[in-house]
């Protein structure tokens, strides 16, 4: 949700200067590279497949800092009920927006008919058309006027494939089942949301779309760095390190850093 944000998603940028550290889920030893991301473990090592969905948080869950919101829903569960059937998503990419706070915020320089939702109650949906092109969603989190929220990036679609995957190629190319909601656009697509749904509330477990925490925390290791296509000091990973993602999880979207307009390049060879 940057007021300058590219359509794509990514794998760590090599460029970057940041200090990465490593935690490995059994142990407390750390390691640092120069990359532009940081690891931290995400709970025991236990084996096997992802925890399946567990219970609907309540609306208190929400009021706590964005960036605990933001890396506690990774590997929480949405599901969207249509009349077409039910898709669920496992997550496993966020960042986070916090308001008056964060140059990248759309609620950055205050309220406006477009990002009012954010300033609302916590746990419901904003919507917002990027560009024209496509709907990015996020959950808004934190008591009502500080406007901070979510930005769900990616996930891994878990039940209603086929759906999911219809609805992707009917907007475009989907040539692998990892690619449905690899990206918000993508998984916005995949759930079939777009503006109308702003202001959904996520937390009715009988309702058209809801969020499940995960029945256990994820046992992936946890990754954080710059955020996707957000301009400006809002974009510096040293400074706003907001995006986290499971690590190694082949759904994660590709990190691309904002790339200057070529009038702006043009310029600077003058």
């Amino acid at each position: 949700m940057s007021t300058t944000r590219a359509a794509a998603a990514g794998a760590p940028d090599r460029g970057a200067t940041a200090a990465r550290t490593t935690v490995t889920p059994t142990t407390t030893a750390t390691t640092t590279e120069t990359t532009g991301e940081t690891t931290a473990a995400a709970g025991e090592d236990r084996p096997g497949a992802a925890p399946g969905p567990g219970e609907v948080p309540d609306r208190g869950w929400f009021l706590r800092p964005v960036h605990d919101v933001a890396r506690d829903l990774l590997g929480a569960y949405v599901t969207r009920r249509t009349a077409d059937g039910e898709v669920t998503l496992r997550l496993t990419e966020v960042e986070a927006y916090d308001g008056a706070n964060d140059p990248g915020s759309h609620a950055f320089r205050g309220r406006t008919a477009r990002n009012a939702t954010m300033f609302g109650e916590p746990g419901h949906l904003y919507v917002y058309r990027h560009m024209g092109l496509h709907h990015c969603v996020n959950v808004v989190c934190g008591p009502a006027g500080t406007a901070s929220a979510v930005l769900l990036r990616a996930g891994e679609v878990v039940d209603g494939v086929g759906l999911a995957r219809a609805r992707r190629q009917a907007k475009g190319v989907c040539d692998s089942d990892r690619q449905i909601a690899r990206g918000p656009a993508r998984l916005t697509v995949a759930l079939s949301l777009d503006r109308a749904d702003d202001g959904a509330d996520l937390l009715d477990p009988d309702g058209p779309l809801v969020l499940r925490l995960p029945a256990a925390p994820p046992r992936d290791a946890v990754a954080t760095g710059p955020r996707v296509g957000v301009s400006g000091e809002g974009g510096r990973g040293d400074l706003f390190p907001w995006r986290w993602w499971l690590e190694g999880d082949p759904t994660v979207s590709v990190y691309r850093p904002v790339t200057p307009r070529r009038r702006a390049r043009a310029r600077q060879a003058d």
